[in-house]
């Protein structure tokens, strides 16, 4: 099977070192497509495949595309894809915001798989929901999900609208976690913490909470009512982020980042 990954920035590149990784395909089958001859050069350093910086010499061969390009730089793709894309060929896109239907009419191609992946992929922790047309086959979606669950967990949605709830979910929900963080560290910082010492009571406080949950079947509510005890200092801290608005803001920051997902779409 051979893989094209068009864009080789730091999208591109966890793709091809986790497929090469998890032995999906080998560096002989794997290709990499850059636009700049430096970007051409960085890439062939990392010896993870065949890199190439013009498309007619790499597209027509491949059986997967994965467009791991900026979505503002789509217009200049699609004119270099135009007339190369075939249609047995799978298309895999990572474009935030460029919808199936775009897709579809720029590359003339029914075969398209669009998949939101979010920044932890980096490390193999990602979280991606991906939908397809109806011309992907389901061994052709059972094939993207492997490529996909490569870089962590995967979700797939029946309706291309999911993609944006995803994305303001989990494409930008890590922002969302270092956010309060953030604020956390802050507020130890307040309190007499050094920077250092803020930065480990979080950061740890957030790592092992995460994974206690994970290892439980407990619901967050039910941890809370755990930490909780009545009257104490969890309980007034609770107390102060129900007058403060803090879940209802966090849910109107998740809903807010949909809206301009599906702006971003039109």
């Amino acid at each position: 099977m051979k893989i094209l990954i068009i864009g080789g920035g730091n999208m591109g590149l966890t793709y091809a070192r986790s497929f090469v990784r998890a032995h999906i395909t080998s560096r002989l089958d794997l290709r990499l497509l850059a636009r700049s001859p430096e970007r051409v050069a960085a890439l062939a350093a990392h010896e993870i495949g065949t890199v190439w910086g013009h498309p007619t010499e790499c597209v027509p061969g491949a059986d997967i595309l994965i467009l791991a390009v900026k979505p503002q730089d789509s217009p200049a793709l699609f004119a270099a894809l135009r007339g190369l894309v075939q249609p047995q060929q799978l298309v895999l896109s990572v474009m935030a915001g460029v919808r199936i239907a775009t897709l579809r009419a720029a590359l003339g191609t029914p075969k398209i798989i669009r998949a939101m992946p979010n920044l932890p992929a980096q490390i193999g922790m990602g979280m991606t929901a991906f939908t397809s047309t109806d011309e992907v086959s389901r061994a052709e979606l059972v094939l993207v999900q492997n490529l996909l669950s490569t870089t962590g967990k995967t979700v797939y949605v029946e309706a291309e609208s999911a993609i944006d709830a995803a994305t303001a979910i989990s494409g930008s929900g890590p922002a969302y976690v270092y956010y309060c963080m953030d604020a956390l560290m802050a507020a130890a910082a307040r309190m007499g913490f050094s920077g250092a010492e803020a930065e480990l009571l979080v950061s740890q406080t957030f790592r092992g909470a995460v994974e206690l949950y994970a290892q439980s079947g407990l619901s967050c509510a039910d941890w809370i009512a755990r930490v909780a005890s009545k009257g104490g200092t969890t309980e007034a801290a609770l107390r102060a982020f129900g007058a403060g608005a803090v879940r209802e803001g966090l849910m109107a920051g998740a809903e807010a980042a949909r809206d301009r997902a599906e702006e971003l779409g039109k």
